[in-house]
C-alpha cells in the first residue's frame, strides 16, 4: 500500500476485498518486511513459546517470517482466494493455522494471544470496532504490532511524470505517489509518532507505545513494479481497460528511464501492550 492509505481516516473498506482477484500478483509483487522489524516485534512480545494472531494475513508476506522463528500462528484472512495462497506459502510450517473471515466478525473462542500483528492490513479494519476486537483477543500484558511499507520515489523528475499518469487515469494512491525526499533522514525512532498512535492512546487500554522505522533502497525492474502496481487496490478498482492503459504508460516511462525505478522502501512499526 502507498503511504497515503496509512492515515487516521480509513479507505473504503470495499477496496479491501479486491485483492483476491489478483492473489498471484499480490504474492509476486508485494515487498517483504525487514528482518530487523520481525526481530524487534519478537523481542518486545517476549512470547516464550506462546502463540500469535495475525489479522489480514493476505498471502503470508509477514506470516512466513514469523513462522520461520517457530512462532505458532493463527491467521485470519477475509478473502478465501488469498487464504488459499497463504496456505500454500505456509504449508511447511505446521504451527500455522488459517481461518477465513473478517477480523471484526472473528471469534477468539476463549483463546488469548501473546502477540497480535497486522502487516499492511490495519487500515482495512473497521475503526469503530478494531480496538475492542484486539482487546478481546490479546491476553493482559500481550503485545500489539502494526506495520506497513511506505515507499518514496528517489528520482524527483520520475516522481512527477508518474504522478501525471496517475492523475490522468484517476489512480487515487500508488507506491510512487510520494517522493523519497518527503521522508526524514532518521533511520529509526523510539517515539510513538505513527498514525495508529493517537487512536490507540485515546482508547486508553494499551500502554508502552513505541514506534520504529527501518529503511532500505530498493530497485524494481519494470515487470516487477507493474506486478506491484497491479496488486494495489486503487488499480484493482479501475475499469480493466483504464487499468491496462495506466500500467502500459507506466511501463513505457520506466523502460525509457533505464528499465525500472529506484525506491526508498520503509518498514514502519507501531507497538503497544495491553494494560
Amino acid at each position: 500500500m502507498s503511504a497515503a492509505e496509512h492515515t487516521g481516516t480509513p479507505p473504503n473498506r470495499a477496496f479491501g476485498r479486491v485483492f483476491g482477484e489478483a492473489a498471484g500478483l499480490y504474492d509476486a509483487g508485494r515487498p517483504a518486511y525487514a528482518d530487523a522489524l520481525v526481530t524487534e516485534v519478537l523481542a518486545y512480545a517476549d512470547l516464550g513459546g506462546g502463540a500469535a494472531l495475525e489479522i489480514g494475513a493476505g498471502t503470508g508476506k509477514a506470516t512466513v517470517l514469523f513462522a520461520a522463528h517457530g512462532v505458532p500462528l493463527t491467521c485470519v484472512e477475509p478473502d478465501p482466494r488469498m487464504a488459499e495462497v497463504l496456505r500454500r506459502n505456509t504449508a511447511r510450517f505446521p504451527g500455522v493455522q488459517v481461518e477465513v473471515g473478517g477480523f471484526e466478525e472473528w471469534e477468539p473462542a476463549g483463546r488469548r494471544f501473546g502477540l497480535l500483528f497486522a502487516a499492511t492490513s490495519w487500515h482495512w479494519v473497521d475503526p469503530q470496532r478494531r480496538w475492542d476486537a484486539v482487546h478481546a483477543a490479546v491476553r493482559p500484558g500481550g503485545a500489539v504490532a502494526l506495520f506497513w511499507n511506505p515507499h518514496g520515489v528517489v528520482d524527483a523528475g520520475l516522481y512527477a511524470e508518474l504522478a501525471e499518469i496517475d492523475r490522468r487515469h484517476g489512480v487515487a494512491t500508488s507506491p510512487h505517489n510520494v517522493p523519497a525526499s518527503s521522508y526524514g533522514a532518521d533511520a529509526g525512532s523510539g517515539e510513538a509518532d505513527f498514525w495508529p498512535e493517537a487512536e490507540c492512546r485515546r482508547d486508553g487500554r494499551f500502554t508502552d507505545l513505541r514506534a520504529f522505522r527501518f529503511r532500505q533502497d530498493v530497485r524494481y525492474g519494470t515487470d516487477r513494479y507493474l506486478d506491484f502496481l497491479a496488486s494495489i487496490s486503487s488499480y484493482r478498482v479501475l475499469p480493466a481497460e483504464r487499468r491496462e492503459q495506466a500500467l502500459a504508460e507506466t511501463a513505457r516511462l520506466l523502460d525509457a528511464r533505464g528499465g525500472g525505478i529506484d525506491m526508498l522502501h520503509l518498514s514502519d512499526l507501531f507497538l503497544a501492550r495491553r494494560a
